[in-house]
């Protein structure tokens, strides 16, 4: 335990680290792991996929639909079955979007702000507010500042947010709801419990278009073959009349092409007539070669899952690689806790308070980029500073050997500069 030794101790230790911090920065790396983007190894698992729709194989939907043209609003039936069956629900109650689940995320916002959620319009009321468990999701907060919502954090627990603190939050009616990234969560790797997903459908909030936007990006990212297993939230709902509360968004970001995947919303009847009506003004119809590429190259939600396993095999020894590290390096030293998640594409760490944006200014000064600290917290503000989101899916192994050696010599370094301080 570092605060149990005694000054010269800390002194003689500090010189030591500022050694190994110095032949580190001599090596003039360049090394990113600021976000959680497929490795090269991982997009080549999807290339096939590119040849999947062609002149030979043709162009038309199973129903005859020539996905060249125009039309087909809410996606080609053989994408929304994909989707319906990857998330557990009807494929009435699936609209495809385009390649990115975040700009479902923000027209939904949008709408809600301009026209509303099936009451007034949220631009109309001073003052409303979002609950966000934190640590969570920078994009979700970059919405809520974008569209001038204000945040208030609530903790979030090993079996999600605090749903005491939610309770009572909501009955606040300028409260009109909350972003969750509900299993494998960005960045700690918690998944719901089963209490936690029908706390959440037994919610009564004062606001009657309340919206919880249920981010479940990784539904099917596992890195061991035991996966988290997440309640279904619609199944949850069910007879309670607390679905329309629930607006989920995912995508194939992770799972073929970041840049080129698809991307749907699942959602109540009332809720999904809201969003294709305001689509019918908006858009002629997305991508729909996109979408029979990908209903093409998986088939179904089993090939979706066997693709999956791939992954894993990638993304399994980097971060294995990592807590193994962080073991030997910062366990038992009382400077460090981070999680082991199943799944997800993040770690999240925590070091002393006060200690993690100069821990991620001098991995930067050396040449290794994190995600920026604070990051994971509203408006870019972790008031302990002790949070730092670690990504460890795009470099390749021996860059984040040299990675993750800095990392550690670097919160050493800081946290024994606090002790010293103090």
């Amino acid at each position: 335990m570092f605060q149990q030794m005694s000054e010269q101790q800390l002194r003689e230790l500090h010189l030591e680290l500022s050694e190994k911090y110095n032949e580190f920065k001599s090596r003039n790396l360049s090394l990113d792991m600021s976000r959680g983007k497929p490795s090269p190894e991982q997009l080549d698992l999807s290339l096939e996929m590119l040849g999947c729709v062609n002149a030979d194989s043709g162009y038309k939907s199973e129903n005859g639909f020539d996905c060249r043209n125009y039309g087909v609003l809410d996606g080609i039936r053989e994408c929304k079955i994909l989707f319906a069956d990857l998330l557990g629900v009807d494929e009435d109650n699936i609209i495809v979007g385009g390649n990115s689940s975040l700009t479902i995320m923000f027209d939904y916002i949008a709408q809600c702000m301009i026209s509303g959620a099936g009451a007034e319009p949220w631009s109309h009321v001073d003052g409303i507010k979002f609950i966000c468990p934190v640590p969570g999701y920078d994009r979700h907060f970059s919405i809520c500042e974008y569209f001038g919502i204000g945040m208030i954090p609530v903790p979030l627990l090993e079996d999600g947010p605090d749903m005491d603190m939610v309770e009572e939050l909501i009955k606040d009616p300028k409260v009109k709801g909350m972003f969750v990234v509900p299993k494998y969560s960005n960045p700690c790797g918690n998944t719901f419990s089963d209490e936690c997903v029908r706390r959440f459908s037994d919610l009564k909030p004062a606001a009657e278009d309340f919206r919880v936007i249920w981010d479940n990006a990784y539904c099917i990212h596992d890195i061991y073959d035991k996966s988290d297993e997440l309640l279904n939230i619609f199944e949850a709902c069910k007879g309670k009349k607390s679905e329309d509360y629930f607006i989920e968004v995912t995508s194939t970001s992770k799972i073929s092409f970041p840049g080129s995947g698809v991307s749907a919303i699942a959602a109540s009847k009332s809720n999904i007539e809201m969003v294709r009506k305001r689509m019918t003004i908006q858009t002629i119809g997305n991508d729909k070669l996109n979408q029979l590429r990908h209903a093409k190259f998986f088939k179904d939600v089993d090939g979706l899952k066997a693709h999956m396993k791939l992954h894993a095999e990638k993304l399994r020894p980097r971060f294995e690689l990592i807590i193994e590290a962080f073991e030997s390096e910062l366990s038992g030293k009382g400077i460090a806790s981070w999680t082991n998640p199943n799944g997800g594409y993040f770690i999240s760490l925590d070091v002393l308070d006060g200690c993690a944006k100069k821990v991620v200014k001098m991995c930067k000064d050396a040449g290794l980029v994190l995600t920026g600290a604070g990051a994971t917290f509203p408006y870019g503000n972790d008031e302990n500073d002790r949070n730092i989101r670690i990504a460890p899916s795009y470099p390749s192994i021996d860059e984040l050997k040299q990675a993750v050696e800095g990392l550690c010599i670097c919160v050493q370094l800081v946290c024994v500069e606090k002790l010293l301080e103090k």
